[in-house]
């Protein structure tokens, strides 16, 4: 026999697991619903940023704050969108994987490849970038031919757009790759590599933390990529149509070009450094 007290029981637990099933469904948003769309309703834009990536992104271990032009702009974004940035760790070769598993909204600062093209989505370039190389001291190479020899040894951090263009354009070269480009670096330091290829910025960031290395080669031709933001792919094309609109705007107001200049001075370098020929 059933007791009404049973029934009252099992009406109740029904209730809780309804509510407990649909719990998960509201945070995640409704079914279909693009990321500009949960954006908008959540209130809330999610990125990451790279520990050690300075000036694009730099994390002080004191307090825990995120600086860089990268920080700058994402939070001029998310001020434009009236949300709240959440950000978390990544590295230069995960944030890819980042916007696919729908960890994050957007990354600023992944260089446009036809690999990363097949799985996600960019945004117009926010400036360019060329390839260069922070180098031993002693070895000065002029141009990619000097680069790729088998006695030359290259170091690249892992999955990130310099491994693609050093496997791309010095086939011949002894490659190492890294977890991070920070290891990729120490690799230079300690004498285990010859060159680390980077893009010129993080390359000059590096060069004048660590005076003990060689400095910082351009070889010719000069290759040079540009800085874009990167979008999970979704058939709704909002909210990369937003974020381009928001790119030229502010570019055409000189605000990324101020973000840009005033955070390299974190690492103590001005456009005055940059080499011959090299511009943003």
């Amino acid at each position: 026999m059933v007791s009404r007290r049973m029934m009252g029981s099992a009406a109740g637990l029904a209730v809780a697991m309804a509510a407990a099933s649909a719990a998960p469904a509201v945070a995640q948003g409704a079914p279909g619903e693009s990321t500009f769309e949960r954006i908008r309703r959540t209130k809330k834009l999610r990125s990451a940023a790279v520990p050690g990536g300075a000036p694009y992104y730099h994390k002080d271990l004191a307090s825990g704050q995120w600086r860089g032009f990268y920080i700058d702009l994402l939070k001029m974004l998310a001020e434009e969108l009236e949300c709240e940035l959440e950000l978390t760790e990544t590295t230069w070769g995960n944030a890819v994987l980042d916007l696919q598993s729908n960890k994050i909204d957007i990354f600023f600062g992944l260089n446009p490849t036809p690999k990363r093209a097949l799985v996600v989505d960019f945004s117009v370039p926010c400036f360019s970038n060329a390839f260069s190389f922070l180098v031993k001291r002693g070895f000065q190479p002029k141009t990619w031919d000097e680069l790729n020899r088998p006695e030359v040894k290259i170091a690249v951090d892992t999955g990130s757009s310099q491994d693609q263009v050093v496997t791309r354009l010095l086939p011949k070269a002894t490659v190492s790759r890294f977890k991070s480009a920070d290891e990729a670096t120490m690799a230079v330091q300690s004498g285990r590599a010859d060159a680390q290829c980077l893009v010129l910025i993080l390359a000059m960031a590096a060069a004048k933390k660590i005076p003990s290395l060689g400095g910082v080669a351009v070889p010719t031709p000069i290759f040079a990529t540009t800085s874009n933001a990167g979008f999970r792919r979704e058939a709704d094309k909002t909210w990369r149509d937003y974020v381009n609109t928001w790119i030229e705007f502010n570019k055409g107001l000189g605000a990324v070009r101020s973000a840009i200049v005033t955070n390299m001075e974190l690492v103590g370098i001005s456009e005055a450094d940059f080499p011959p020929g090299v511009t943003l």
